[in-house]
């Protein structure tokens, strides 16, 4: 799966997970799994305020979600500009909220 990331101001977190074709979203599950290949869900059908645009999947099968990347006012250049990433299962590693300070280092 890719994640691509529409970086947002906010103060709300949020935390990834995925499982297959299953992206797990704060908590709620959205299964990605019947999108064939070469097809696209569009935004307007998906259930959830983390879904930035329409969902891909490539003709090789690649599924491709955008997210809507809260951070917050300090929030470091990789945050703000990010590249999107192909994940596996697992938690998925966000840019981060915010930049790292003195105090986080210890």
């Amino acid at each position: 799966m890719r994640l691509s990331f529409s970086p947002v101001r906010m103060d709300s977190p949020l935390e990834a997970h995925v499982q297959g074709d299953v992206l797990i979203l704060n908590g709620e599950a959205m299964d990605f799994g019947p999108l064939p290949a070469g097809a696209t869900l569009p935004r307007a059908a998906i259930n959830s305020p983390w879904v930035a645009g329409d969902v891909t999947r490539d003709p090789e099968g690649l599924l491709t979600v955008p997210l809507i990347l809260p951070h917050g006012a300090d929030a470091p250049e990789e945050t703000l500009f990010p590249e999107p990433v192909e994940v596996g299962d697992g938690r998925v590693a966000l840019p981060p909220f915010a930049k790292e300070t003195d105090d986080d280092k210890h």
